[in-house]
Formats: C-alpha cells, structure tokens, sequence
C-alpha cells in the first residue's frame, strides 16, 4: 500500500481538499523534495473560483486535470534521488521551474522552453502535483536550481514569482529614455518596479488602486504612483511627459480595465506588455493598437531563462524581497490562506507543509 501525505487536492471550482494523498516517490531520473514552503499564485485563486482560462468551458478545452495537487511557486529539500541522478544529492535545496518541457516539440528543440507545447505547469496535470503537500517529485525534464545557504523561506519562494517578472521587463527591452509603467502592485508588480528600476529608465511609475501597495512601489524604486481609483491614470502620465505618455506600459494587474488605461497612457509607438492573467476575455479598441499609435503589443508566459539571475540578484540584494510575503499559514488552513490573498493588505501569501 502506497505511503500517504497531506495535501491540498483539486477537484471541481470552489472544491480543494486537505487530504491524504498517495506521496510520491523517485524513479529513475527523478527527485523528490520534502516541500519547505510554496507561495499561492493569482492563477491558483483563479482556478479555485473556476476561471475559465484553468477549467474551459468542456471537457475538451479543459486545461487542469483534476484532481490533482496545487501550487508551482515552491521550494523544498531534496529527500529521495532515483537511478542515474548526478546533479542533487540528498540535503539540497531545490526550486524546480513551474513548467516541466516536453523536450521534444518544436519550442524545446530550439530553447525555448518555456513555450512547450504540452504546458505542463506544476499544479494543473496529474503528471505534474505541485507543492500544495508535504512532498513533491520533479520529474527527469523538470529544470531545477539550487536555493544558495542563506536564503531565508520568503527568498526561496519568491524566486519563481520574481522569475516571472523579471521575463516581462526583460521582454519591454527598457531603454535609458523611457518612461515605464508597472500596473498592478501585487508581489510580482512591486518586484517588477525594482527590476524596471535597475535598468535606470528616466522614470518608473507604479500604478494600484491599493494605497500600502502603492507605498511598496516607492520602497521599490518607483519614482511616482499612481491610483487609479483617485485619478485619471492617462491623464496623469501625460501630463507627467510634456503630454506624449508613457513609453512602456507591463500590465500586470490582470483586471480588463487595465487594459485600456494602458493604451490610453502609451504614446506613439508605444510598447505594450501583457503579463497579468484574464478572468475572462478582454475587449480593446485595436483602431489606437494600429491606425491610431502604432502601438507594439508584446506578450510574456512564464519565466525563461530568468532563474539564474534573480537567484543571483537576490543574493547580491539588487533583487529587494522584504514585505512581499506578507503572510505565512499551514498548508492545512489553506482555505483561510486564499481568502486572505484578497484582502487589502495582502501581498504573496505562503503556505507551510
């Protein structure tokens, strides 16, 4: 009979269990790590409420597999290695990438990862239960990475949200001149002012409707903030740029009305990154995209090729952590845990096993 653990189980929208689950162990190639801590992520909430990004609209566009166990933004230490692993030794401590890589398609073949066709991202396929548990097993294609001594738990579990950040400032190619806007402050948006700020734009500007939100974006590095709930956010970067806009807006807020407020704020041949995740699908004025602005709309997946450098900026402390965790719970109180991410003055929440 198969050794059990505790875990937060998938089933249905508005149904996660806390529950034995069969614990995994390590086959040839693989790890195993006993889960230290695992941060909840926007798209576990939405997955909760049964967005239709996560759960379709059927069966056959139905992208979790349930059940299944929650979570990819974890850490943990390795506790079991399989035949022909080289790389880890029992005692190690791991982040592994959110997405496991096919290895095989297109994308893989050529490098790019990220970008895999099969999206296996831990916490939505059963070949792939993530760090909502006690233990969770990285495959022989996971892509791991080693978690330096010294990091404290809110670091190493911060690395994947940070990664994710980092790609969409990579992705906005800042340059010197430009006047960058970060829309949405929660961890990742706050992390991504610090980021945008170490590439020394002539401006950072923060946006949130959250006013402590707004205060981490200016211990972040934001030079103004902004809230859209008090202000016509558009108006206030015009006026803020001799009346051009912004060069560069990351949307990362994931509300629909972010959207146009971005456009809106963009000057001509502005650049337009889309890092936030929908509810639901957006609409948009594409007349200001093409015949109006010439706008450039990029978008950002994941973190690619991000890893070594945010675990090496947040060693160095050019990559700031303090106060992105703002709250810690056991796993077993995950419910209340979710809850919590939508309070006011929550940023990441995490979960402890």
């Amino acid at each position: 009979m198969a050794e059990m653990m505790k875990a937060v189980v998938s089933y249905a929208p508005y149904d996660n269990r806390y529950e034995d689950f069969p614990k995994p162990t390590a086959g040839e190639g693989e790890v195993v790590l006993k889960v230290k801590g695992c941060g909840i992520c926007a798209g576990d909430v939405k997955a909760y409420h049964g967005g239709i990004r996560i759960w379709g609209t059927s069966e056959e566009n139905r992208y979790i597999e349930a059940p299944c166990v929650g979570g990819h933004e974890f850490y943990g230490e390795v506790v079991e290695v399989g035949e022909g692993v080289e790389d880890y030794k029992i005692g190690d401590t791991l982040v592994s990438e959110q997405i496991i890589p096919c290895g095989e398609c297109e994308f893989c073949k050529q490098g790019v990862y990220w970008m895999c066709t099969r999206s296996a991202v831990f916490g939505f396929k059963q070949y792939a239960n993530g760090g909502f548990a006690e233990y969770v097993k990285l495959s022989r294609n996971c892509i791991n990475h080693k978690v330096p001594e010294g990091f404290t738990p809110e670091q190493a579990v911060l690395i994947e949200p940070i990664a994710c950040g980092m790609h969409a400032v990579e992705r906005a190619q800042i340059r010197h001149s430009d006047v960058v806007v970060i829309a949405g402050l929660g961890a990742i948006g706050t992390s991504m002012v610090n980021l945008a700020s170490l590439e020394l734009p002539k401006m950072v500007i923060g946006v949130d409707v959250r006013e402590n939100r707004l205060e981490m974006g200016k211990k972040f590095g934001a030079d103004v903030v902004l809230n859209p709930a008090k202000c016509d956010v558009a108006e206030e970067i015009k006026k803020l740029t001799g009346g051009l806009g912004c060069d560069v807006y990351i949307e990362a807020s994931g509300s629909p009305k972010s959207v146009t407020q971005g456009m809106d704020s963009l000057k001509n041949l502005g650049r337009y990154v889309q890092m936030g995740v929908f509810a639901e699908e957006v609409k948009a004025d594409w007349n200001t995209i093409g015949d109006g602005k010439e706008l450039t709309i990029i978008g950002s997946h994941l973190s690619g090729l991000t890893y070594d450098s945010v675990i090496n900026g947040i060693a160095s402390g050019a990559i700031m952590t303090d106060g992105l965790i703002s709250h810690k719970y056991k796993l077993e109180d995950w419910e209340e845990a979710f809850k919590k991410t939508e309070a006011p003055d929550a940023m990441k929440i995490m979960l402890v096993p």
